[in-house]
């Protein structure tokens, strides 16, 4: 009886969740905004394009992760290093039906942080997002366009196909780079 109560009622707090600071960037348009407002279970209807930087706190069951999407417009993304610091991680998100100069561009400044002094450290999430549209490349098409294997050697990263009908893989992707974020804070206390 004394074990039954104790069980019930001494449970104490539940521990605490680690909380990981990541930032989130990719072209206007390839659908940062509708992914996280998922994840966080808000409605689809009230989406509007990120202009500057939002932030929003993204409960997982064994972290948090606190996410500053950046705007991704032309005249937004000059500032996104201004951003950066503090970052444990890094989601880049891509539109896999998009034109061959939006790809182009989005191959470069993915390209761009994965270089960053800020970034190169730090896990990335790569989400190949519009996975539903008839015109979307395959996961491996886009690691060959965007030449992945040479550039991210030697780094932490995942590439995923995503869209929004498939929030199981898309919260299996996230549940990837929760355990980079993981390794890294192992490594961190072995030093």
């Amino acid at each position: 009886m004394t074990t039954c109560f104790r069980a019930l009622c001494c449970k104490g707090p539940p521990p605490a969740r680690p909380e990981y600071d990541l930032v989130c960037i990719g072209l206007t348009g390839s659908g940062k905004t509708s992914l996280l407002s998922k994840l966080c279970s808000e409605s689809p209807e009230n989406v509007v394009s990120t202009t500057g930087f939002s932030i929003k706190a993204v409960p997982f069951q064994n972290a948090i992760l606190n996410v500053k999407e950046l705007g991704g417009a032309d005249n937004i993304r000059k500032y996104w290093s201004r951003y950066y610091q503090g970052s444990q991680g890094v989601i880049f998100v891509l539109d896999s039906a998009s034109s061959e100069d939006d790809l182009e561009t989005a191959r470069n400044e993915l390209h761009s942080a994965l270089q960053h002094p800020q970034l190169c450290t730090l896990p990335f999430l790569i989400l190949a997002n519009h996975q539903d549209k008839p015109a979307a490349r395959s996961v491996q098409e886009v690691k060959k366009y965007f030449e992945l294997e040479p550039l991210a050697r030697g780094k932490r990263w995942i590439l995923q196909p995503c869209s929004l009908d498939d929030m199981d893989a898309l919260k299996d992707s996230f549940s990837q780079l929760i355990n980079l974020l993981e390794e890294k804070d192992h490594e961190a206390v072995r030093m």
